[in-house]
């Protein structure tokens, strides 16, 4: 077999580089300057029977050894690039040094991926998490409840809740889904739907309103020659009306006039945004004070000319949006004409007349005159397209159909007979589970997904939900492939994405922790319900308009904007839009004052805010109740940001000692100090607490001071590979710097996310690839998104054997 340093001289010498350069000198070979540098600079701490840390490093001498120990070699590239290794007492290496060495180990990896069968790894078959089904169901049977209250939590695992392998389903859980399942089409299908409702208003009470309206008997009198809106209306009344319901309003009437055509009356209906409205021409022939804007739905000629021989009028009021009032109003007499008047009784309302509901209406809906085998048949059909995310089978179908049939041979209705169908689809794993059928579940061997496949991976992504019809139409014509990065980017822009915002976002940052935060109410009396929620939406607020504004993904680390409404601006001491601090002049004209609890954009400036790490949110979640913590926020800030989190900490290590009396003795930097004096914790520590330091001037809940206690508070801090920096600006600086780091950890997350499992090694070469789009594509949110859908970790799938390596 030929080994990887052999294979790797001869694609060097036949390799050009990309864009037509000529092929780069041969990578430094790890077997000469790799074992050269862990001779010089590791193997006196790892090697022999204890190695400091449980890393052992003297077997490392080859290429094969490299790979073996993938995992453990990449760790080592990460401390010694951030410079936590060697230790701070051994001598430095040089910067050429350096850059060797892990030039010589990247090689090795990057021979080994390139050479390496693409895997794409699997994805155990998924449970629709608590907001996956509620998500869905909402889309599938629009319903407008949770039914997922009563559900138990779904487990974490990687760091968010949609991961296939800790998704289990309890007895307990299958319970709740069965109850669930009959609760939602109780609500969903009606089959018995209740007689249309009915409103009934005498004209005494309708507007325009006065303590003495006109009336004669029971009848309310309207005239063209009255000189105010009460006697010469037209009268009207609001209603609450259903969006797609239809109506019927009614009034009876009758009418004196002493011309010689007889009076007429119109119906009209009023609000804004009502389609097609009357022009002013048409409203100018009606009396009184027209209601604007209007519709005149119908005129009548009004024939009873005494109360006795009264006519009751009618007009169906069609589904329209933006109706509000039914009002009745005389026609303007032809000029010459005496003047009329109108005796109006009452007015009515009845509706909807159609009162199942709408998720009724349209689960049922079904082509009207075919048999009522082929109406289950076509009704069953669609239904399960979206259930399953796929087309049915003719066995599903048909076990489904007889379900029907048999129910109603025992005395149901039809409608019941359908509702027991779909209450039984949304018991199925093929609905609860996200199922992705294999016609080859053994075979080794790397293919796309179907196309239904892809539309549902890519609508959970995206939108924690089903497939939308655009989705599930460009599958069935097996175009979503070719369509696929358009239909990210149409995604991204749906509101759907918000979810994007909720469920990965929010876990990704740890916020969900801020629901049960509780600071100490002596300490931070400050913090109450209203603060903790807008300290959330900001947050939201920000990452969505990453999102939806595709801006860079840098920006996260720092912007010079964010959103606050006046509590949160009162915490953080700003005044008006442009961020001006409470007690400074205004550093620009122009800024509004910010007040109540809208939010808005502010523009920030001074580097005191901006970015997720000096976000109240952020600080508070990475604090103790009575204080704030450094190693809390350093550990996340490696953890989150930079993606290279440090191990857990050595056993039986003592806490830092919290009375009052030893906060007497220094700040909380001097004492940590102190603290950290254990050799086993210095290397840790020595990258955690200068990044948490350096945002030491915001407490426990992300108020800026200057003092902890009684001490000037110090946020200068030195980063092991060297840089310092004098505050957190400086430090979103050298953070924003790292944009490598930054963004293969970003990547590695959402992926995460996206594929619901773990990464593992086979999945590097693609966090490479989707990396090296970000940085050439400046660090766009879309890229990211783009890149991952386009991945083949994403689109690709293989069998349960494994792809020998």
């Amino acid at each position: 077999m030929i080994s990887f340093a052999a294979a790797a001289i001869a694609v060097i010498a036949v390799e050009v580089g990309t864009e037509g350069r000529a092929a780069e000198p041969a990578e430094p070979q790890f077997a000469q300057v790799g074992v050269a540098f862990l001779h010089k600079h590791c193997l006196q701490c790892h090697s022999g029977e204890q190695p400091k840390a449980d890393v052992l490093l003297q077997g490392v001498r080859d290429d094969a050894t490299i790979i073996n120990q993938r995992k453990l070699l990449e760790h080592v590239l990460e401390m010694v690039e951030s410079g936590a290794m060697p230790p701070e007492k051994r001598p430095r290496p040089s910067a050429d040094e350096l850059a060797s060495f892990v030039k010589s180990v990247r090689a090795v990896f990057e021979r080994a991926d390139r050479n390496v069968k693409p895997d794409p790894g699997r994805v155990t078959m998924r449970r629709l998490n608590r907001v996956e089904y509620r998500n869905t169901v909402r889309d599938l049977i629009g319903v407008d409840f949770d039914p997922t209250e009563d559900f138990p939590s779904d487990d974490i695992g990687h760091g968010f809740d949609n991961i296939g392998d800790v998704l289990t389903l309890s007895p307990v859980l299958m319970e709740r889904y069965m109850a669930a399942a009959e609760s939602i089409v109780q609500r969903a299908i009606t089959p018995n739907p209740p007689p249309s409702p009915k409103r009934h208003l005498s004209t005494r009470y309708s507007e325009p309103a006065s303590a003495n309206v006109p009336m004669e008997g029971s009848f309310r009198v309207l005239a063209t020659d009255g000189k105010s809106p009460v006697e010469t209306g037209p009268i009207n009344t609001p209603y609450q009306w259903e969006e797609d319901g239809q109506y019927i309003f009614r009034a009876r009437v009758f009418a004196k006039s002493s011309g010689g055509s007889p009076l007429q009356v119109a119906f009209l209906v009023t609000g804004a945004n009502l389609p097609q409205p009357a022009s002013d021409d048409e409203a100018a022939k009606l009396s009184g004070s027209v209601i604007r804007p209007m519709r005149i739905l119908k005129t009548f000629e009004i024939k009873a000319d005494k109360p006795e021989s009264a006519e009751v009028l009618e007009v169906t009021v069609p589904a329209m949006p933006g109706r509000h009032r039914m009002a009745v109003a005389i026609v303007k007499p032809a000029e010459g004409q005496a003047p009329a008047k109108l005796y109006v009784e009452y007015l009515a309302l009845e509706g909807p007349l159609d009162t199942r509901p709408a998720s009724h209406r349209r689960l049922l809906a079904c082509s009207p005159g075919k048999p009522k085998n082929e109406q289950t048949r076509e009704v069953l059909t669609r239904f399960l397209q979206h259930a399953y995310r796929r087309p049915s089978t003719s066995e599903e179908l048909d076990r489904l159909v007889a379900l029907v049939e048999s129910t109603e041979s025992s005395g149901a209705t039809w409608e019941a007979a359908v509702q027991l169908a779909i209450q039984a689809v949304l018991c199925s794993p093929k609905f609860l589970f996200r199922v992705e059928l294999d016609d080859r579940p053994t075979s080794p061997d790397a293919r796309p997904l179907d196309e239904y496949q892809l539309a549902s991976r890519l609508s959970y992504f995206l939108w924690s939900t089903m497939p939308d019809d655009e989705l599930l139409a460009l599958a069935a014509k097996k175009q979503l492939t070719a369509n696929l990065e358009s239909q990210v980017r149409r995604m991204l822009q749906d509101p759907k994405s918000q979810s994007l915002v909720q469920n990965f976002a929010l876990q990704w940052l740890q916020l969900k922790r801020l629901e049960t935060f509780s600071p100490d109410a002596k300490l931070f009396p400050q913090f109450n319900e209203p603060l903790r929620a807008a300290m959330r939406k900001e947050t939201e607020l920000f990452f969505d308009s990453i999102v939806r504004q595709d801006r860079s993904i840098l920006d996260l680390i720092d912007a010079d904007y964010t959103f606050l409404n006046e509590p949160l601006a009162r915490h953080y001491g700003i005044t008006d839009t442009n961020g001006t601090l409470a007690g400074q002049k205004p550093a620009m004209p122009g800024g509004q004052p910010i007040r109540g609890d809208r939010f808005v954009q502010v523009n920030l400036s001074g580097g005191q805010r901006g970015g997720l790490l000096t976000q109240a949110s952020v600080l508070t979640v990475t604090s103790n109740p009575t204080r704030t913590s450094p190693v809390k926020r350093g550990r996340w800030v490696l953890e989150q940001i930079l993606g290279t989190p440090p191990p857990p900490p050595p056993p039986n290590v003592p806490e830092l000692v919290e009375s009052e009396q030893a906060a007497l003795t220094g700040s909380l930097r001097q004492r940590m100090e102190q603290h950290r004096s254990n050799p086993s914790c210095a290397n840790c520590h020595a990258r955690m607490d200068p990044i948490g330091f350096a945002f030491e001037n915001y407490d426990a809940i992300g108020r800026f001071r200057t003092k902890d206690g009684e001490f000037p508070i110090d946020p200068a801090g030195q980063l092991p590979d060297g840089r310092s920096f004098q505050g957190p600006e400086e430090l979103k600086t050298i953070l924003k710097e790292k944009q490598d780091l930054f963004s293969r950890c970003l990547t590695e997350k959402l992926l995460t996310y996206a594929l619901g499992r773990g990464l593992e090694n086979y999945d590097k070469p693609a966090v490479d690839r989707i990396t090296l789009a970000l940085a050439n594509n400046d660090y766009k949110f879309s890229t990211l998104v783009v890149e991952i859908a386009k991945s083949d970790p994403f689109r690709l799938r293989r069998g349960a054997a494994e792809t020998k390596k």
